[in-house]
Protein backbone atom coordinates (compact mmCIF):
# COMPACT_ATOMS: atom_id res chain seq x y z
CA UNK A 1 0.00 0.00 0.00
CA UNK A 2 1.30 3.72 -1.10
CA UNK A 3 2.41 5.77 1.50
CA UNK A 4 0.63 9.18 0.81
CA UNK A 5 3.78 12.25 0.71
CA UNK A 6 2.92 15.21 2.36
CA UNK A 7 3.58 18.38 0.53
CA UNK A 8 6.93 21.10 1.31
CA UNK A 9 4.24 23.74 1.65
CA UNK A 10 1.69 21.24 4.26
CA UNK A 11 5.04 20.91 6.09
CA UNK A 12 5.52 24.49 6.56
CA UNK A 13 2.54 25.24 7.41
CA UNK A 14 2.29 22.66 10.07
CA UNK A 15 5.32 23.95 11.19
CA UNK A 16 3.85 27.72 11.66
CA UNK A 17 0.88 26.43 13.31
CA UNK A 18 3.12 24.68 15.91
CA UNK A 19 5.19 27.45 15.98
CA UNK A 20 2.18 29.75 16.84
CA UNK A 21 0.75 27.69 19.26
CA UNK A 22 4.06 27.30 21.40
CA UNK A 23 4.13 31.25 21.15
CA UNK A 24 0.02 31.91 22.47
CA UNK A 25 0.82 29.25 25.20
CA UNK A 26 2.58 31.07 28.59
CA UNK A 27 4.35 29.72 30.61
CA UNK A 28 2.87 30.11 33.98
CA UNK A 29 5.44 29.56 37.56
CA UNK A 30 4.67 26.41 39.09
CA UNK A 31 2.41 26.02 41.84
CA UNK A 32 0.87 30.18 40.80
CA UNK A 33 -1.26 31.98 38.10
CA UNK A 34 1.64 34.26 37.60
CA UNK A 35 3.61 34.06 34.49
CA UNK A 36 7.15 33.68 34.77
CA UNK A 37 8.89 35.79 32.18
CA UNK A 38 12.74 34.83 31.20
CA UNK A 39 15.39 36.98 28.76
CA UNK A 40 14.22 34.90 25.69
CA UNK A 41 10.49 34.89 26.50
CA UNK A 42 10.16 38.64 28.16
CA UNK A 43 9.59 40.57 24.57
CA UNK A 44 7.24 38.07 23.17
CA UNK A 45 5.13 38.46 25.94
CA UNK A 46 5.65 41.74 26.96
CA UNK A 47 5.33 45.04 24.84
CA UNK A 48 2.48 43.11 22.30
CA UNK A 49 -1.33 42.76 22.22
CA UNK A 50 -1.83 43.11 25.75
CA UNK A 51 -0.98 45.21 28.58
CA UNK A 52 1.24 43.66 31.74
CA UNK A 53 1.83 44.08 35.22
CA UNK A 54 5.54 42.50 35.74
CA UNK A 55 7.51 41.93 39.29
CA UNK A 56 10.69 42.04 39.40
CA UNK A 57 12.10 39.84 42.23
CA UNK A 58 14.49 38.04 43.95
CA UNK A 59 13.82 34.52 45.78
CA UNK A 60 15.76 35.49 48.64
CA UNK A 61 13.79 38.96 49.46
CA UNK A 62 11.84 38.80 52.52
CA UNK A 63 9.77 41.80 50.83
CA UNK A 64 9.08 39.80 47.61
CA UNK A 65 7.94 36.59 49.94
CA UNK A 66 5.69 38.70 51.75
CA UNK A 67 4.25 39.73 48.64
CA UNK A 68 3.79 36.38 47.13
CA UNK A 69 0.64 34.87 48.20
CA UNK A 70 -1.04 38.67 47.10
CA UNK A 71 0.74 38.47 43.83
CA UNK A 72 -0.75 35.05 43.57
CA UNK A 73 -4.45 36.34 44.27
CA UNK A 74 -3.90 38.68 41.74
CA UNK A 75 -2.94 36.29 38.88
CA UNK A 76 -5.50 34.01 39.71
CA UNK A 77 -8.06 36.72 39.16
CA UNK A 78 -6.77 38.00 36.02
CA UNK A 79 -5.52 34.93 34.37
CA UNK A 80 -8.55 34.51 32.45
CA UNK A 81 -8.66 38.43 31.29
CA UNK A 82 -7.25 38.39 27.57
CA UNK A 83 -6.08 42.30 27.62
CA UNK A 84 -3.80 41.65 30.56
CA UNK A 85 -0.86 39.55 31.47
CA UNK A 86 0.19 39.04 35.49
CA UNK A 87 3.78 38.12 35.02
CA UNK A 88 7.36 38.56 37.12
CA UNK A 89 10.55 38.02 36.31
CA UNK A 90 13.30 36.05 38.59
CA UNK A 91 16.25 38.74 39.00
CA UNK A 92 18.83 36.76 40.44
CA UNK A 93 18.42 34.07 37.23
CA UNK A 94 17.53 37.00 34.43
CA UNK A 95 19.98 39.53 35.21
CA UNK A 96 20.39 40.69 32.08
CA UNK A 97 15.94 41.93 31.67
CA UNK A 98 15.90 43.65 34.90
CA UNK A 99 18.81 45.67 34.43
CA UNK A 100 17.38 46.70 31.37
CA UNK A 101 14.41 48.35 33.23
CA UNK A 102 16.13 49.95 36.15
CA UNK A 103 15.45 47.18 38.50
CA UNK A 104 17.84 47.95 41.68
CA UNK A 105 15.56 46.78 44.41
CA UNK A 106 13.15 43.84 45.34
CA UNK A 107 10.41 43.90 44.47
CA UNK A 108 9.70 46.30 41.93
CA UNK A 109 6.48 46.44 39.94
CA UNK A 110 6.49 47.91 36.45
CA UNK A 111 3.33 48.61 34.17
CA UNK A 112 3.62 47.94 30.77
CA UNK A 113 0.98 49.29 28.43
CA UNK A 114 -0.23 47.49 25.56
CA UNK A 115 2.27 47.52 22.79
CA UNK A 116 5.34 49.42 24.97
CA UNK A 117 8.11 48.28 26.40
CA UNK A 118 8.28 51.91 28.34
CA UNK A 119 7.23 51.15 31.74
CA UNK A 120 5.35 52.67 34.84
CA UNK A 121 6.07 51.75 38.37
CA UNK A 122 4.14 50.76 40.40
CA UNK A 123 4.22 52.94 43.83
CA UNK A 124 1.09 51.73 45.60
CA UNK A 125 0.20 49.63 48.34
CA UNK A 126 1.07 45.43 47.87
CA UNK A 127 -2.30 44.02 48.37
CA UNK A 128 -4.13 42.28 45.92
CA UNK A 129 -7.10 44.78 46.45
CA UNK A 130 -4.88 47.80 45.77
CA UNK A 131 -2.94 46.11 43.13
CA UNK A 132 -6.45 44.98 41.38
CA UNK A 133 -7.38 48.72 41.25
CA UNK A 134 -4.23 50.18 39.64
CA UNK A 135 -4.43 47.14 36.87
CA UNK A 136 -8.32 48.02 36.32
CA UNK A 137 -7.18 51.87 36.19
CA UNK A 138 -4.79 51.37 33.56
CA UNK A 139 -5.65 48.66 31.74
CA UNK A 140 -9.69 49.60 31.39
CA UNK A 141 -10.66 46.22 32.97
CA UNK A 142 -13.33 45.50 35.60
CA UNK A 143 -11.86 42.56 37.09
CA UNK A 144 -13.23 41.11 41.07
CA UNK A 145 -10.52 39.40 42.94
CA UNK A 146 -10.95 35.64 43.00
CA UNK A 147 -11.53 33.99 46.34
CA UNK A 148 -8.59 30.87 46.04
CA UNK A 149 -9.40 27.98 47.60
CA UNK A 150 -6.86 26.57 50.28
CA UNK A 151 -5.59 23.46 50.52
CA UNK A 152 -4.90 23.61 54.14
CA UNK A 153 -7.57 22.24 56.89
CA UNK A 154 -8.45 24.89 59.07
CA UNK A 155 -8.70 24.14 62.69
CA UNK A 156 -11.27 24.47 65.42
CA UNK A 157 -12.40 23.50 68.85
CA UNK A 158 -15.11 21.53 66.88
CA UNK A 159 -12.96 18.85 64.48
CA UNK A 160 -9.99 19.89 66.30
CA UNK A 161 -10.25 15.90 68.11
CA UNK A 162 -11.52 14.52 64.81
CA UNK A 163 -8.78 15.26 62.54
CA UNK A 164 -5.42 15.56 64.45
CA UNK A 165 -6.44 12.49 66.51
CA UNK A 166 -7.48 10.49 64.21
CA UNK A 167 -5.28 7.13 64.21
CA UNK A 168 -4.94 6.77 60.42
CA UNK A 169 -3.48 10.30 59.69
CA UNK A 170 -0.30 11.83 59.73
CA UNK A 171 -1.02 15.51 60.78
CA UNK A 172 0.79 18.86 60.54
CA UNK A 173 -0.48 21.47 62.84
CA UNK A 174 0.75 24.83 62.30
CA UNK A 175 -0.63 27.20 65.74
CA UNK A 176 -0.36 30.97 64.19
CA UNK A 177 -1.82 34.07 65.25
CA UNK A 178 -3.36 36.16 62.59
CA UNK A 179 -1.01 39.38 63.35
CA UNK A 180 2.43 37.53 63.51
CA UNK A 181 4.19 38.65 61.08
CA UNK A 182 6.16 35.43 61.08
CA UNK A 183 2.97 33.48 60.59
CA UNK A 184 2.14 35.86 57.08
CA UNK A 185 5.72 34.65 56.05
CA UNK A 186 4.99 30.81 56.65
CA UNK A 187 1.58 31.24 54.69
CA UNK A 188 2.16 30.82 51.58
CA UNK A 189 5.09 28.09 52.11
CA UNK A 190 3.01 25.87 54.20
CA UNK A 191 -0.28 26.68 51.44
CA UNK A 192 2.48 24.83 48.65
CA UNK A 193 3.02 22.42 50.93
CA UNK A 194 -0.91 21.79 52.15
CA UNK A 195 -1.55 21.47 48.50
CA UNK A 196 1.47 18.99 47.62
CA UNK A 197 0.15 16.12 49.62
CA UNK A 198 -3.67 16.84 48.73
CA UNK A 199 -3.69 14.01 47.03
CA UNK A 200 -2.12 11.76 49.90
CA UNK A 201 -4.80 10.35 51.86
CA UNK A 202 -3.13 9.79 54.68
CA UNK A 203 -1.53 13.09 55.21
CA UNK A 204 -3.22 15.89 56.75
CA UNK A 205 -1.81 19.58 57.18
CA UNK A 206 -3.62 22.24 58.96
CA UNK A 207 -3.80 25.26 60.90
CA UNK A 208 -5.59 26.59 64.15
CA UNK A 209 -5.78 30.47 65.04
CA UNK A 210 -4.42 30.27 68.61
CA UNK A 211 -5.15 33.70 69.33
CA UNK A 212 -9.14 32.75 68.70
CA UNK A 213 -8.57 29.48 70.55
CA UNK A 214 -6.61 29.95 73.14
CA UNK A 215 -7.24 27.00 75.52
CA UNK A 216 -6.48 24.74 72.30
CA UNK A 217 -2.98 26.26 71.95
CA UNK A 218 -2.77 26.22 75.58
CA UNK A 219 -3.35 22.71 76.04
CA UNK A 220 -0.34 21.51 73.54
CA UNK A 221 1.97 24.02 75.13
CA UNK A 222 2.20 26.62 72.85
CA UNK A 223 3.83 29.95 73.57
CA UNK A 224 5.18 31.62 70.66
CA UNK A 225 3.80 31.52 66.61
CA UNK A 226 3.91 30.04 64.95
CA UNK A 227 4.33 26.65 66.59
CA UNK A 228 4.87 23.55 64.06
CA UNK A 229 3.46 20.12 66.00
CA UNK A 230 3.27 16.89 64.03
CA UNK A 231 0.44 14.30 64.98
CA UNK A 232 1.77 11.30 63.69
CA UNK A 233 -0.63 8.11 63.78
CA UNK A 234 1.66 6.81 66.31
CA UNK A 235 1.73 9.68 68.87
CA UNK A 236 -1.19 11.73 68.92
CA UNK A 237 0.35 13.37 72.26
CA UNK A 238 2.21 15.40 69.57
CA UNK A 239 5.37 16.06 68.69
CA UNK A 240 7.33 19.62 68.26
CA UNK A 241 8.79 20.71 64.63
CA UNK A 242 12.00 21.84 64.95
CA UNK A 243 13.22 21.98 61.29
CA UNK A 244 13.55 24.39 58.51
CA UNK A 245 10.65 26.22 57.42
CA UNK A 246 11.49 26.39 53.79
CA UNK A 247 9.16 24.34 51.37
CA UNK A 248 12.13 21.72 50.49
CA UNK A 249 12.58 21.36 54.84
CA UNK A 250 8.90 20.53 55.15
CA UNK A 251 8.91 18.44 52.19
CA UNK A 252 11.97 16.35 53.23
CA UNK A 253 10.01 15.94 56.86
CA UNK A 254 6.78 14.63 55.70
CA UNK A 255 8.39 12.07 52.86
CA UNK A 256 10.73 10.73 56.01
CA UNK A 257 7.67 10.55 59.05
CA UNK A 258 4.98 9.54 56.49
CA UNK A 259 6.23 7.28 54.48
CA UNK A 260 5.52 9.37 51.21
CA UNK A 261 7.48 10.43 48.19
CA UNK A 262 6.71 13.73 46.77
CA UNK A 263 8.58 16.86 45.45
CA UNK A 264 7.90 20.17 46.42
CA UNK A 265 5.46 20.69 42.99
CA UNK A 266 3.57 17.65 44.43
CA UNK A 267 4.97 15.47 42.00
CA UNK A 268 5.94 11.80 42.71
CA UNK A 269 9.53 10.98 42.52
CA UNK A 270 10.94 7.66 41.28
CA UNK A 271 11.26 6.06 44.82
CA UNK A 272 7.05 6.94 44.97
CA UNK A 273 5.69 2.87 45.33
CA UNK A 274 9.16 0.80 45.57
CA UNK A 275 9.45 -1.38 47.95
CA UNK A 276 13.25 -2.06 49.37
CA UNK A 277 12.18 -6.13 50.37
CA UNK A 278 10.47 -6.47 46.87
CA UNK A 279 13.15 -4.66 44.84
CA UNK A 280 15.05 -7.76 46.35
CA UNK A 281 12.98 -10.49 45.40
CA UNK A 282 12.33 -8.85 41.90
CA UNK A 283 15.71 -9.05 40.75
CA UNK A 284 15.68 -13.03 42.28
CA UNK A 285 12.52 -13.66 40.10
CA UNK A 286 14.08 -12.04 36.72
CA UNK A 287 17.38 -13.65 37.24
CA UNK A 288 15.59 -17.18 37.94
CA UNK A 289 14.82 -19.88 35.14
CA UNK A 290 11.42 -20.12 33.72
CA UNK A 291 10.28 -22.77 35.88
CA UNK A 292 11.37 -21.23 39.22
CA UNK A 293 10.11 -17.63 38.71
CA UNK A 294 6.40 -18.97 39.90
CA UNK A 295 8.19 -20.07 42.92
CA UNK A 296 10.00 -16.37 43.75
CA UNK A 297 6.29 -14.92 42.71
CA UNK A 298 4.83 -17.08 45.72
CA UNK A 299 7.95 -15.83 47.77
CA UNK A 300 6.63 -12.71 46.68
CA UNK A 301 2.94 -12.92 47.95
CA UNK A 302 4.09 -13.67 51.64
CA UNK A 303 6.51 -10.75 51.74
CA UNK A 304 3.13 -8.67 50.20
CA UNK A 305 0.77 -10.74 52.75
CA UNK A 306 3.67 -8.81 55.85
CA UNK A 307 3.25 -5.62 54.30
CA UNK A 308 1.19 -2.99 55.81
CA UNK A 309 -0.25 0.55 54.78
CA UNK A 310 1.12 2.30 51.52
CA UNK A 311 3.65 -0.77 51.36
CA UNK A 312 0.75 -3.30 51.31
CA UNK A 313 -0.92 -1.36 48.29
CA UNK A 314 2.48 -1.25 46.16
CA UNK A 315 3.10 -4.62 47.00
CA UNK A 316 0.27 -6.09 45.21
CA UNK A 317 1.21 -3.82 41.76
CA UNK A 318 4.56 -5.96 42.35
CA UNK A 319 2.52 -9.30 42.16
CA UNK A 320 0.28 -7.89 39.44
CA UNK A 321 3.22 -7.14 37.26
CA UNK A 322 5.24 -10.64 37.61
CA UNK A 323 2.12 -12.30 36.90
CA UNK A 324 1.67 -10.12 33.28
CA UNK A 325 5.43 -11.23 32.81
CA UNK A 326 5.03 -14.71 33.05
CA UNK A 327 1.99 -14.56 31.18
CA UNK A 328 3.09 -12.14 28.57
CA UNK A 329 6.69 -12.26 28.66
CA UNK A 330 9.55 -10.45 29.76
CA UNK A 331 8.90 -7.53 26.41
CA UNK A 332 5.49 -6.73 29.24
CA UNK A 333 7.58 -4.60 31.23
CA UNK A 334 8.43 -2.30 28.14
CA UNK A 335 5.63 -2.29 26.16
CA UNK A 336 3.49 -1.40 29.77
CA UNK A 337 6.19 1.74 30.72
CA UNK A 338 5.75 2.82 26.85
CA UNK A 339 2.05 2.96 27.24
CA UNK A 340 1.86 4.45 30.40
CA UNK A 341 4.35 7.35 29.64
CA UNK A 342 1.72 7.86 26.37
CA UNK A 343 -0.88 8.35 28.97
CA UNK A 344 1.26 10.32 31.31
CA UNK A 345 1.96 12.74 28.29
CA UNK A 346 -2.36 13.36 28.71
CA UNK A 347 -4.42 15.40 30.39
CA UNK A 348 -5.39 12.92 33.14
CA UNK A 349 -6.48 13.39 36.62
CA UNK A 350 -3.82 13.78 39.43
CA UNK A 351 -4.78 10.51 41.25
CA UNK A 352 -4.69 8.89 37.96
CA UNK A 353 -1.21 10.16 37.59
CA UNK A 354 -0.17 9.45 40.51
CA UNK A 355 -1.34 5.88 39.64
CA UNK A 356 0.48 5.37 36.62
CA UNK A 357 3.65 6.95 37.99
CA UNK A 358 3.96 4.25 40.87
CA UNK A 359 2.97 1.68 38.33
CA UNK A 360 5.60 2.88 35.71
CA UNK A 361 8.52 3.26 38.93
CA UNK A 362 7.86 -0.17 39.78
CA UNK A 363 7.81 -1.75 36.33
CA UNK A 364 11.36 -0.24 36.33
CA UNK A 365 12.43 -2.55 39.12
CA UNK A 366 11.83 -5.64 36.95
CA UNK A 367 13.42 -4.20 34.48
CA UNK A 368 17.10 -3.34 35.73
Amino acid sequence: MAIPRISRRTLALLALVAAAFAFAVPAFADGDDVVALTESTFEKEVGQERSALVEFYAPWCGHCKKLAPEYEKLGASFKKAKSVLIAKVDCDEHKTVCSKYGVSGYPTIQWFPKGSLEPKKYEGQRTAEALAEFVNTEGGTNVKLAAIPSSVIVLSPDNFDTIVLDANKDVLVEFYAPWCGHCKHLAPIYEKLASAYKFDDGVVIANLDADKHKDLAEKYGVTGYPTLKFFPKGNKAGENYDGGRDLDDFVKFINEKCGTSRDSKGQLTSEAGRVASLDALTKEFLSAANDKQKEVLSNMEVEVANLIGSAAKHGKVYIAIAKKILDKGNDYTKKETERLQRMLEKSISPSKADEFIIKKNVLSSFSS
